[in-house]
């Protein structure tokens, strides 16, 4: 792992992260708007539940796949 590998969010973790959770307060959030948090394999099902009592999870994409969707499009639009 480098410095620049993300790592999970749960409190006291190092491992890298594998999961995005995507998140929105809406008392204090545009519905739009996404927090993100980081988790490990070992760690996504506890931050997805903590936030999805809440009613604040909107979304876990593998880390991957949101880097690749955060990616501006080709001029071409493909």
């Amino acid at each position: 792992m480098t410095d620049e590998t993300p790592i999970c969010s749960a409190k006291g973790c190092r491992a890298a992260a594998v999961w995005v959770l995507a998140w929105n307060n809406p008392k204090i959030h545009t519905p739009e708007r996404r927090k993100t948090w980081l988790a490990c394999e070992e760690h996504r099902e506890h931050l997805s539940q903590f936030l999805g009592v809440r009613g604040f999870l909107k979304d876990v994409v593998l880390l991957k796949e949101w880097e690749a969707s955060e990616r501006p499009e080709a001029p071409d639009g493909s």
